[in-house]
C-alpha cells in the first residue's frame, strides 16, 4: 500500500544510542534501522452540502507514524505511541473540521497535524487513495426508449443542467492516489501523485519492427498489431504551494491518453510502448512545470491472432478480426524521465 522507497532508514548522524532491555543505552549486536507503525485502510466518506448541489469525496486513507524514540521496541514502553486507533479517529475527526478538496490537500493536513501535534513524532507518511464517483448524467437517467438519442462524456463540464445535483456513479477508469511525507528535519514535504490501472487498447497504427535478429528470435516483425497495456503512472512534485493536485492529475491522464490514441478521426502512430512512453513523459514535464520527475510502466497485454489457416474450409482467407487475449507471460516497459540535477524519491 504504502510506497516503499518512500521510507527511508534514519541516516548514521541522526542515529540514536539503542536502549537495551534494562533500559541502559548500550549499543547492541542488531540496531533497529527502520521503524514505524500505522493505521491502513481507514475508509471515509465526505458530503460537501451547497444548497442543492452535493459534491462527494471518497477514500482510502493510510497514516503512518516513525517516532525518535525506540523504547517501545526494545523495552515495551508505550507511553509515546499515538495508538492507530487514534490515527484512525484524526482521519474522520479533520475531515470534518475542515472539509476534503483533494487526496493531496487532505494528505498534507493529515501529515502536519501529527507533527504539530506530538513532538515525538519524527516522521509523518500518508497514503491516500480516491473511489472514481462521478456525477450521473442526465443523459443516463432518461427512459430507455431514449436511449442513443444523446451522450453526455464531459464529467468535467460544470453545467448543472446535465450533471445531476446529488447521485453519482462509480467509474473505476483509473486510481488516483497519493503519498505524502512529512520530516520534522526536512522543510520541503514529499508528495507524490500517481495514477494507476488505466488500462487503454487500440486495435491499429502499432507496430515493432527492425528489433534484434539472432538464434533466439521467433517473434516476426509487427508491422500493425493491437496495441494494449495498463498504464501505472506516479511523479514527484517540487512545487506544492502553486500546484492543483486534482487538474493536474487530469492533465496527466489526458496526455496519456492523447500520446496512446492520438485524434479520435486520424489516430497517432507507435513505433514501440517505449517511446509512447517517452511522449507521454516528456509533455506531462513540458506541461506542468511543478512535476520534477515522472515515472511510468507499460506492460503488453497481447492479443494474438487466433490462426485459420487450419480451418480454410470453414473460414476461407486471413483472420485479422478474432483475437485470443494472452496476460501471461507479458513484457514490461518502463522509464523515468526527470529535470536535470533533481533528485527526488520515486
Amino acid at each position: 500500500m504504502f510506497a516503499t522507497p518512500l521510507r527511508q532508514p534514519t541516516n548514521a548522524s541522526g542515529a540514536r544510542p539503542a536502549v537495551s532491555i534494562d533500559g541502559q543505552e548500550t549499543p547492541f549486536q542488531y540496531e533497529i534501522t527502520d521503524h514505524g507503525y500505522g493505521k491502513d485502510a481507514v475508509k471515509v466518506l465526505h458530503v460537501s452540502r451547497k444548497g442543492p448541489v452535493h459534491t462527494i469525496q471518497e477514500f482510502e486513507v493510510g497514516t503512518h507514524l516513525k517516532l525518535y524514540s525506540k523504547k517501545d521496541y526494545y523495552q515495551g514502553n508505550n507511553s509515546d505511541i499515538v495508538a492507530t486507533d487514534s490515527q484512525k479517529n484524526t482521519v474522520y475527526l479533520l475531515a470534518k473540521k475542515y472539509g476534503i478538496e483533494s487526496p493531496e490537500k487532505f494528505a498534507l493536513m493529515l501529515g502536519q497535524h501529527f507533527l504539530n501535534k506530538y513532538s515525538h513524532v519524527e516522521e509523518a507518511h500518508v497514503h491516500v487513495e480516491t473511489y472514481p464517483w462521478q456525477r450521473v448524467c442526465q443523459e443516463e437517467t432518461k427512459s430507455v426508449n431514449n436511449q442513443g438519442q444523446g451522450s453526455c462524456n464531459n464529467f468535467t463540464s460544470i453545467d448543472n443542467r446535465s450533471l445531476h445535483n446529488h447521485a453519482f456513479i462509480f467509474t473505476p477508469t483509473a486510481l488516483h492516489y497519493c503519498d505524502v511525507v512529512i520530516r520534522r528535519t526536512d522543510p520541503k514535504q514529499t508528495v507524490i501523485t500517481g495514477i494507476k490501472g488505466l488500462r487503454v487498447l487500440k486495435t491499429t497504427q502499432s507496430s515493432f519492427v527492425n528489433f534484434v535478429n539472432d538464434e533466439f528470435r521467433s517473434l516476426p516483425d509487427q508491422y500493425d498489431r493491437i496495441f494494449s497495456t495498463v498504464v501505472d503512472c506516479s511523479w514527484e512534485y517540487s512545487d506544492t504551494e502553486t500546484v492543483n493536485f486534482s487538474r493536474a492529475w487530469q492533465t496527466v491522464k489526458n496526455i496519456i491518453l492523447r500520446n496512446f490514441a492520438g485524434d479520435p478521426q486520424v489516430g497517432v502512430s507507435s513505433p514501440s510502448v517505449q517511446h509512447t512512453l517517452y511522449l507521454s513523459e516528456k509533455q506531462v514535464l513540458d506541461v506542468i512545470p511543478q512535476v520534477s520527475v515522472i515515472s511510468m510502466t507499460m506492460p503488453n497485454k497481447h492479443y494474438f491472432n487466433f490462426d485459420t489457416k487450419p480451418f480454410q474450409k470453414i473460414v476461407p482467407g486471413d483472420n485479422n478480426e478474432v483475437f485470443i487475449p494472452v496476460d501471461k507471460p507479458h513484457g514490461t516497459i518502463y522509464a523515468q524521465l526527470a529535470r536535470k540535477n533533481i533528485s527526488s524519491h520515486l
